[in-house]
């Protein structure tokens, strides 16, 4: 049996993976708690600072030992993990690995570079665990400025090479600001800052404001517009494989200018909806198939003809 998969044969990915980025105090928490059924991993020691009308179920950090346990409980009333934050959530792993093994790490308490190995297995570990359980992830970090040659861009604070083993497995990125009295995020990247959107979600989205009673639900219906994005990719792939046989057996059809000149009038038929860049490769195979007919194309007729020049002999 074959391992290669059609698009259309996709399996739709049922756990989304997003990290939410800001300043302090734009709300980052509350946001990470508007995901489906979540329960809060608190390595920030600042669910207090959460309004007590939003609060969820939360683990508070002391260890890494206590993640740990509280994974090998029943988790199946959740749905999702918050980790607020991601870079605190790397220092209590940096703690663990120093603590079960002092070589990986230095006098200052930071880690060897043979510690940061070790860590990102750690991390790369834990998320495939997490996956494993079928939970979403959500992850909240601080911002902070860097410089790139003359230009400044503000990217996550999570540290070392764990940032971009983060964003590396992340569905989604955004940064959060306060536009006037708007607290607003933002999916796609930009020259400003780093975002990543994989599902079309608006350029930039406005966050609620919760004290009117509204609903905390705001990543709830983000995940599930980005489920939907994806069942309709997938039917859209499926109409694309369709329509590309199709197109394939109407070319392996063609055997001779008549036929070439129907499915000239079939492909470009305003009725017929081209999906993707269905048109461009039937255009190249169709290319190949007069070239083996030897046909051309009159440009006063507008139609295929057999070519009239003389087929050189072999040498």
């Amino acid at each position: 049996m074959s391992k290669i998969t059609k698009p259309a044969e996709l399996k739709v990915q049922q756990n989304i993976k997003v990290l939410a980025y800001g300043q302090p105090g734009l709300g980052k928490t509350t946001l990470g708690l508007s995901a489906p059924s979540p329960l809060l991993l608190d390595f920030d020691r600042g669910v207090h600072r959460v309004s007590p009308a939003h609060q969820t179920d939360t683990v508070q950090i002391e260890k890494w030992e206590d993640v740990q346990e509280v994974l090998q409980e029943d988790l199946s009333g959740y749905k999702t993990l918050v980790i607020d934050t991601a870079g605190k959530m790397l220092d209590f792993m940096s703690n663990y690995l120093i603590r079960k093994d002092p070589k990986l790490g230095k006098q200052d308490g930071s880690l060897t570079l043979q510690g940061y190995g070790a860590r990102k297995v750690m991390f790369v570990n834990f998320l495939k665990q997490v996956d494993q359980m079928n939970k979403h992830l959500v992850f909240v970090a601080h911002d902070k400025e860097e410089k790139d040659g003359e230009q400044k861009i503000i990217r996550p604070e999570i540290g070392g090479s764990s940032s971009g083993d983060l964003v590396k497995e992340l569905d989604l990125v955004g940064y959060m600001e306060a536009i006037g009295k708007k607290r607003t995020i933002s999916f796609d990247p930009c020259e400003k800052f780093y975002g990543k959107n994989t599902c079309q979600l608006p350029s930039r989205i406005e966050l609620p404001h919760l004290e009117d009673g509204t609903e905390n639900k705001l990543l709830t219906n983000i995940f599930s517009n980005y489920q939907e994005h994806l069942e309709n990719r997938k039917k859209i792939a499926k109409g694309y494989d369709s329509l590309m046989t199709t197109i394939k057996e109407s070319i392996d059809g063609i055997a001779d200018a008549s036929t070439a000149n129907d499915f000239v009038k079939w492909v470009s038929d305003p009725e017929l909806t081209h999906i993707w860049d269905s048109k461009l490769q039937a255009g190249r195979l169709f290319k190949e198939k007069t070239i083996a007919l030897k046909l051309v194309l009159n440009p006063k007729t507008k139609e295929y003809e057999k070519s009239k020049q003389p087929v050189e002999a072999a040498v």
